[in-house]
Order: structure tokens, then C-alpha cells, then sequence
């Protein structure tokens, strides 16, 4: 066992069972088993720690009911639906005959299905003990479920993020949040998609590869405002290839609803109609009503603030995931999740970083990103401290074998590590694993520019932009 690791035998029933006694006590009690929840049961479990983990719903939460792991489960279906499509441009005889939604939903549920039952079975090998029920903290070392008590030593909010709407904008009918496209038995014909962040850009993706007509609306001046510009540039001049139509720096006023469809209304005092209109504003804490500040925790809009080791204003209790400001990632999650085990345990464990923290968007073309932005580096470091790099993919031959475009962006300081990077095209997610390592490692390009790559892989990209800044470019024009 890890020194510093308290043993304690949970007093309830065996690992995956739902307790119906009154009165455990845990060394942790974790409110909420989505990403966050569950990688701390796991880890604190592993630690010899003794976990209670409350769920309302399902193991796994939103991303994997809701979230990551059946939207991607859309995409890699729209993905196929568009090789079909094009499959004459690789010689080969390919038609789309249509989208059989029910066989879709199948494919994705049956992912879905396959991931939970692996999940539940990680629960009760960790021997967690699973407590089913609305769970609610009652003060700082109790969280009630139902008529019955959850003493911790320890507490954890992981109750997660909600799909958010705009004020007067009712969800219902033709006005659908992402947890409805989910489970859509049809393709649209047309769709309005409010919002030109990731979720709203992802599902614009696939209902264009679907056949949908598709316009995005987005308040600020460009798609995915929170990448590097580049990104969005490209991303904008790939979607009017696909005749995806967008409107940016345009705001919403208000949406209305008929047998016809639904009439979007804008600030310029156009008008556009479509079948559906996906409300895609982003994702609010889900912290409302469940006791947090009766139990004397801050709440700040809906978020639960934390110092650097996740703690929150009272003594014992931490948060983790979407609850606290920051990125909506899943991978933040299990991050948070692990390291509030790990700082229980008294391992002492190495805060997480938001910068570090390496971030997909799975539209088509993808965009893959980790560290800071070009802009976030100059703001940062200073104009004449940092230089950059863009690799087309163009020179890249597993690439054009793929029929993608795009480029690898790196960024860092003049004589100093590489402190950015961010790509475009397909498959990039694939890429940003060996790209937080560079970013995370603080590595210079002179360093990485001695590792070799394999030929053809998406991977050389890398290689080849970092022998570039290192001032030995390959396949690249000076």
C-alpha cells in the first residue's frame, strides 16, 4: 500500500451493490458518478480507501449517456455515410442509398451498452459501493439519499453539467438541446444549430454528412471562438466547402414554433426557417438544489470554485469536472477525479493545469489543440518572444492518401520550449496525444525534431513542423 494510504473497511454492503442500511461511513463519498465521480471511486478504491458512490441516473454520467461517446458514435456514422458518398473518388463504385436512423441509434446504443456494462463490472471489481438515488449534501461530512445518510471523512461533488438554453427560449417540439438529437429517430431536413462551439459545430457536421441543410448561428465574430484563429479560419473555409451556411457576430432574439417548422429570429431582423432548431449554447453546472450552499460551500453562477488542489471553502469537501470553472472535458474529469483520490490519500499529487489539458473537436475537418493559443502566448510572453510555424498537410503523403487538408500549428517561445499546438484535418485527435507530451514536457523543437516518425503516418506532421522550427525543414519550401 502507498505510504500515507489509510485503510478503512467501508461499513455498508459489497462492491456494487446498492446499500438499503442507514448510517455508513466511508472515508469518501462522491455525489455524482459521471467521468469525475467515478475515476475518484476507482483511484481512492485502489488507494485502500473505503468509497460510497452516489448516482441519480447511470454509471458513466452524461458522457457516456449523453455526451461523448454517442455524439462520436453520430460522427463516425456520418463519416461512413460520406466515404459511401465519395467513394468514386478513390475508384471504388459507391452509392449513399439513405440514413436508416433506427439502425444508426442501434449502432450508437450498442457502444453505448457495451461501455456501461464494462463500467459496472470496473465498480464492483474496485468494490465501490453504488448508492442509486437522488443524493443531496445535507452538511459538510453528509450526503442524504432518500430516507438514509452517507457519513464521509471525505466529500466530492461530481454532479456534473446540464445541456443550457437562453432565457424565453423553451426546449420542446422543434426546439431540441443535444440530449434530444440524441435520440432522434429521423433526419431533418433542415436544421438551424444556435451555437458555433464544439457541440454546435459537431452536430452541424453530421447532420450535413446526414443530408440536412444546415445553418449555424454564433454571437461571436468566429466559429469555435475558443481556439487559435487559424483554427477557426480553416474550419470556416472548410464548412462553406461543404455548404454548411453559418452567421457569425449575428445575435438570436427569439425563436417561434409551428406545424412548418421553427422561425428563428435575429438582431439584424432576418428571419430563417428551418425543420429543427438545435439550441447548442454551451453546458451549465448542475449544482442547483442540491444542498451545496445550505452545507456552506461558495457557489459562484452555478460553479463551485476550488483552490489548485480542488478544494472548496469548507474543510473536507472538494469538487471536480464540469462543476468547477474551467474546460468541459471528460478527460479534465477522470484528471480531477484521480488527483482528489490521490490528494486524500496524502500522495501529494501534482495539481491539474487547464492549458495542459489536450482538446478535440470531432467535426469534419477535426481540431486537435493543447497549450496556449498564438494569442494566449503573446499575451502571456510578449509579441517578440514568441514565433510560430504552420505545416500544410498538403506535404504530408498519409494525408493527401486520406483526401484531408488542414495543417499542424505549433507555437513557442523564441530560444524556448514549444508551448502551443493546434491542427486541423482529419484524424487530428489522433495526433494531440504525442502533442501534450511536447506541450506538457516542455520540450523543444531541437529535441523533438530528433525523434523519428514513421512513414506515411499523420504523425509525421509533427516531426516535420518541429524540424522546421528547429531550423532543418525536410519537406517543407523555405
Amino acid at each position: 500500500m502507498p505510504p500515507g494510504v489509510r485503510s478503512a473497511q467501508a461499513m455498508g454492503e459489497g462492491a456494487g451493490d446498492v446499500a438499503d442500511s442507514t448510517g455508513e461511513v466511508f472515508d469518501v463519498v462522491i455525489l455524482g458518478g459521471g467521468s469525475g465521480g467515478y475515476a475518484c471511486a476507482f483511484r481512492a478504491a485502489e488507494l485502500g480507501l473505503s468509497v460510497a458512490l452516489v448516482e441519480r441516473d447511470k454509471l458513466g454520467g452524461t458522457c457516456l449517456h449523453r455526451g461523448c461517446i454517442p455524439t462520436k458514435a453520430l460522427l463516425h456514422a456520418a463519416e461512413v455515410a460520406d466515404a459511401a458518398r465519395e467513394g468514386g473518388n478513390f475508384g471504388v463504385r459507391t452509392a449513399l442509398e439513405g440514413i436508416d436512423m433506427a439502425g444508426v441509434n442501434k449502432y450508437k446504443d450498442s457502444v453505448v451498452g457495451r461501455l456501461y456494462k464494462g463500467l459496472q463490472g470496473l465498480a464492483k471489481a474496485h468494490k465501490v459501493t453504488l448508492v442509486e438515488g437522488e443524493g443531496r449534501l445535507a452538511g459538510k461530512d453528509t450526503v442524504q439519499v432518500g430516507d438514509r445518510q452517507l457519513k464521509g471523512r471525505n466529500i466530492v461533488l461530481a454532479t456534473g453539467s446540464y445541456a443550457r438554453s437562453l432565457p424565453g427560449l423553451d426546449i420542446g417540439g422543434r426546439i431540441i438541446t443535444s440530449d434530444q438529437a440524441l435520440t432522434l429517430d429521423y433526419v431533418p431536413s433542415s436544421v438551424i444549430v444556435l451555437g458555433g462551439g464544439v457541440i454546435g459545430v459537431e452536430f452541424a457536421s453530421v447532420y450535413k454528412s446526414f443530408g440536412a441543410d444546415v445553418t449555424i448561428i454564433e454571437a461571436l465574430p468566429r466559429l469555435v471562438a475558443a481556439e487559435d484563429e487559424t483554427a477557426s479560419k480553416a474550419l470556416e473555409r472548410a464548412y462553406r466547402k461543404r455548404k454548411i451556411a453559418f452567421k457569425t457576430g449575428v445575435k438570436f432574439t427569439g425563436a417561434t414554433q409551428d406545424d412548418g417548422g421553427v422561425h428563428v429570429s435575429l438582431e439584424s431582423g432576418e428571419t430563417i426557417d428551418a425543420e429543427l432548431l438545435l439550441v447548442a449554447v454551451g453546458r451549465g453546472p448542475t449544482s442547483a438544489g442540491l444542498g451545496y450552499e445550505e452545507a456552506g460551500v461558495t457557489v459562484d453562477r452555478g460553479f463551485i470554485p476550488t483552490d489548485e488542489r480542488l478544494r472548496t471553502n469548507v474543510d473536507g469537501v472538494y469538487a471536480v469536472g464540469d462543476l468547477v470553472p474551467g474546460l468541459q472535458l471528460a478527460h479534465r474529469g477522470f484528471a480531477h477525479g484521480i488527483f482528489v483520490a490521490e490528494e486524500i490519500a496524502g500522495l501529494k499529487p501534482v495539481p491539474v493545469v487547464d492549458s495542459g489539458i489536450p482538446r478535440v473537436t470531432y467535426c469534419d475537418p477535426e481540431i486537435a489543440s493543447v497549450g496556449l493559443t498564438e494569442a494566449q502566448a503573446v499575451e502571456q510572453y510578449g509579441a517578440d518572444k514568441v514565433s510560430t510555424f504552420e505545416y500544410n498537410l498538403g506535404g504530408n503523403g498519409r494525408s493527401q492518401i486520406l483526401g484531408t487538408t488542414g495543417f499542424v500549428k505549433l507555437i513557442r517561445v523564441v530560444d524556448g520550449p514549444v508551448v502551443g499546438f493546434v491542427a486541423v484535418g482529419a484524424r487530428m485527435g489522433e495526433q494531440v496525444g504525442e502533442a501534450s507530451l511536447i506541450v506538457n514536457w516542455e520540450a523543444y523543437p531541437e529535441e523533438v525534431a530528433q525523434l523519428i516518425h514513421a512513414h506515411p503516418t499523420q504523425s509525421e506532421s509533427l516531426g516535420e513542423a518541429h524540424l522546421a522550427l528547429a531550423g532543418k525543414p525536410l519537406h517543407v519550401h523555405a
